[in-house]
């Protein structure tokens, strides 16, 4: 058996997890991680990556499906399901033995147990309810994730009501597809579905789809949805699922009013909940909020000692939030000078539909409620010779900045490719630039990046191509 004594311990192997581990590997310290399922987490086995590598396929079978537009004749298309599915588990397999890799690089100890606090400095381990000792640690660190939330009369039975991971892997393309919540993995899983030809129904609770997005781009990406084909059904929730022997008849309440449609499969994508339950939190300071572990700016929780990262604690819930709070707290714990608390404003946000959505920062109606007097600026795809060459023009730049300071404030995308583009406005934000900056800076051409270039110039009225 492996010592098991160590400076710190990660309990949970995902993207917060295994970057705080191998960050304070390289620190000098002597780390473990515990990890019950599979490394990488939900993000790389059942989330981020699978997703990805799912919507490639239906990205891929979409151009075929219309090649001619760019003078490409393609006979007799199908498309096989299973092996879809085969080359995003394969993918995922590939990347959890690569974070394997990477632990045993940093010589990293790795438990394929699932931990428990037991008391000050000690973590117990079980695997298959039997007893695998115990650990000893100076510093622990909670990075245990979090599931997708399950409602009353919508629980996931691997047959009718999908959760992620039957989605993920379906041995049968429903014809008719309803999809509960509207986030970023709602609308994901529907825009694969609708593309590979499934019929497929978004109910939202909310008045907008993808919620959390400034409302212009929201009403862009509901226009474009509807034109693939899709329904979607705003302020509606789901009361009831009746199943039947090959399909299930969903009770969808409108404006008061109950309407029965049939489905084949039902998609729950109603959010998520922190992974706390019996982790021996009972017997620690450690306090909760609504299923989140409380932390203060630095990861820290009441406990002594014992901190927590990535989707156990506050929103948002994005992998690489998770990642960038591992770094903080090692740092920190390691006494670095020049650690800076998580700006929850300036991580941004991907979805990757078709069209994709990406954003960063405030939303226009969010700047003007706290007080900011706004300079918005918007560029259409329309205008871009990159995007029609792509032939993808439909899509929208849109900032928006501090009218007295000329800070940049939050920036929002509609598009192709948008979810690489962000960046360029989060590293602006980190920098503090202001809209001089963005003007001054020499923007390639020809790229859909010259629409950033542009928008910031519209903002304030400068805007050549438009």
């Amino acid at each position: 058996m492996p010592n098991k004594n160590f400076d710190c311990v990660v309990i949970g192997g995902g993207p917060g997890g295994y970057v705080a581990a191998i960050r304070g590997a390289q620190l000098g310290l002597k780390v473990a991680v515990v990890e019950a399922n599979h490394l990488g987490g939900i993000c790389l086995n059942w989330g981020c990556i699978p997703t990805k590598a799912l919507l490639r396929s239906s990205e891929i079978f979409h151009l075929a499906q219309n090649a001619e537009v760019y003078g490409i004749k393609i006979k007799g298309l199908e498309f096989d399901l299973k092996k879809i599915v085969e080359r995003s588990r394969g993918i995922s397999k590939q990347l959890s033995g690569g974070i394997a890799h990477l632990l045993k690089k940093n010589e990293i100890t790795v438990f394929d147990a699932y931990g428990r606090l037991a008391g000050k400095g000690a973590i117990t381990l079980e695997k298959d309810g039997q007893s695998q000792g115990t650990l000893h640690a100076k510093h622990i660190i909670l990075a245990t994730g979090a599931r997708a939330r399950v409602l009353s009369g919508l629980e996931p039975d691997g047959k009718f009501i999908w959760s992620y991971k039957e989605a993920m892997i379906p041995d049968t393309m429903p014809k008719k597809l309803l999809v509960v919540g509207s986030g970023a993995i709602g609308i994901e899983f529907a825009s694969f579905y609708k593309t590979m030809g499934a019929e497929v129904t978004v109910v939202e609770m909310m008045e907008n789809v993808l919620p959390v997005e400034d409302e212009e781009i929201s009403a862009l990406a509901r226009t474009a949805f509807e034109k693939q084909g899709m329904k979607i059904i705003t302020n509606a929730k789901v009361t009831k699922i009746d199943k039947h022997t090959q399909d299930v008849t969903a009770h969808i309440e409108i404006k008061g009013k109950i309407e029965k449609h049939k489905f084949d499969r039902v998609i729950s994508a109603v959010g998520i909940v922190g992974n706390t339950e019996d982790l021996g939190l009972e017997k620690t300071k450690v306090k909760l909020d609504r299923g989140h572990i409380v932390v203060d700016s630095y990861l820290k929780t009441d406990e002594p000692n014992v901190y927590a990262i990535g989707d156990v604690v506050s929103p948002p819930w994005l992998a690489h939030k998770a990642s960038h709070e591992g770094i903080i707290c090692i740092e920190k714990i390691m006494g670095h000078k020049d650690v800076h608390p998580l700006k929850v404003e300036n991580i941004p946000g991907c979805t990757y539909c078709h069209p994709q959505v990406a954003s960063v920062g405030l939303t226009e109606s969010k700047a003007k409620e706290l007080g900011y007097k706004v300079k918005v600026g918007r560029f259409p795809f329309m205008g871009n010779g990159k995007a029609i060459a792509l032939g993808e023009p439909e899509g929208l730049v849109k900032t928006i900045f501090d009218e007295k300071t000329g800070e940049l404030l939050g920036a929002h995308m509609i598009g192709a490719e948008v979810t690489e583009l962000i960046q360029g406005f989060v590293i602006g934000k980190a920098l503090e630039a202001t809209e001089t900056e963005f003007m001054h800076t020499v923007f390639p051409h020809p790229t859909l990046s010259e629409m950033m270039h542009e928008s910031v110039l519209d903002a304030y009225g400068k805007a050549i191509h438009f």
